[in-house]
């Protein structure tokens, strides 16, 4: 009768332990947030450049997930990168696409998430100036004005792009500004110059160039897309399946029979006109650009733009990649689909490695 009644107790016991227990990990939320920090020309809703873009267009999540009833919600932020992390901080967010610099002021003031794919990596860069400037030279430009959008990937760049020219942001008077006002600035000559592309700039008579690096892997930068570590621990397999999903659409976005397709998606954003896509990347395969790999490259650059951020003062503390970027889903992916050498691996010097 004591061994029954301990039988008993036991049976409840563990009864009430599973009903106090957590959602199990395959359990499927009711939606997927997704952050894209930058819009379309106005703040349409909309995104290019990469691959994550591409998804939105084809709503390739949205397809992914229809038969479960799992809503895709994409949020996309005029604020950029800061804005984002905002979001991301008060736990507003599942996933996000990121460039280097918000990314890791991110991660340094403490939200916790996991690198899941390299999104885009190397590309043209120009410095632009309106299209009477004397300048000829962007050492032509210290003591001017110039505009970035500050607390983003083009912040770093541009200091990249001073430093290799023996210049810092102290050489200059910096404005913070979007897309849409720095090409309007250059219009009414408000300031002297930016990084942009020119090319639609040019064409209507508004700016010129003074500065082109066609393909310099140490001054671009790489992107990234991450998870949230509280959304990956409930659910491992909803973050296989958006790896899944979007790494088909990268396969699709670096397909050369896609190219023309994929400019004209890309181009409906309102940011960056489909000629100057065609001209940004005429001397580039697609799959050159639309990269997901977490490759030596990726993780050299990412490393390169942590310590640069420290050193021109952008981030407080220390950023370590030790445990920040997990690859076990884009590893599984890319055996799942057959794709695991369809993309090149490149080394730390953005070289193809052998």
């Amino acid at each position: 009768m004591k061994h029954h009644f301990l039988r008993t107790l036991a049976t409840f016991a563990l009864a009430a332990l599973t009903l106090a227990a957590p959602a199990h990990a395959e359990d499927k939320p009711t939606v997927i947030r997704i952050a894209y920090p930058g819009a379309g020309t106005g703040g349409r809703p909309l995104g290019d450049t990469n691959f994550i873009a591409s998804a939105n267009y084809l709503s390739a999540l949205e397809k992914e997930f229809k038969a479960d009833g799992i809503k895709v919600q994409w949020t996309f932020f005029p604020g950029a990168g800061p804005a984002v992390n905002e979001q991301a901080a008060n736990g507003l967010v599942d996933f996000a696409f990121h460039g280097d610099l918000p990314l890791i002021v991110g991660r340094s003031t403490g939200i916790s998430h996991h690198i899941i794919l390299g999104v885009s990596r190397f590309g043209p860069t120009y410095v632009v100036a309106p299209v009477d400037s004397q300048a000829k030279t962007i050492q032509d430009l210290k003591g001017k004005t110039l505009s970035t959008f500050k607390g983003t990937a083009n912040q770093l760049v541009l200091d990249r792009v001073l430093e290799a020219n023996g210049l810092t942001e102290k050489d200059f008077t910096i404005l913070t500004q979007n897309a849409d006002n720095q090409k309007a600035s250059l219009a009414t000559k408000t300031i002297d110059g930016t990084i942009i592309s020119p090319w639609d700039l040019e064409a209507r008579g508004i700016a010129k160039r003074v500065l082109t690096i066609p393909r310099d892997p140490k001054i671009s930068s790489v992107t990234s897309f991450w998870v949230s570590t509280d959304f990956e621990k409930k659910y491992p397999q909803i973050v296989q399946r958006v790896v899944n999903a979007l790494v088909k659409t990268a396969q699709w976005t670096a397909d050369e029979a896609n190219r023309d397709k994929l400019f004209h998606q890309w181009a409906q954003s309102g940011n960056t006109g489909y000629g100057d896509f065609l001209k940004n990347y005429q001397n580039y395969q697609l799959k050159e650009i639309n990269n997901p790999l977490l490759d030596d490259y990726y993780r050299a650059t990412l490393q390169k733009s942590v310590n640069e951020a420290k050193r021109y003062k952008l981030i407080r503390h220390d950023v370590s990649l030790d445990g920040w970027i997990e690859p076990k889903y884009l590893e599984t992916a890319l055996k799942e689909q057959h794709l695991e050498h369809y993309w090149d691996e490149y080394d730390a010097n953005g070289n193809i490695k052998k």
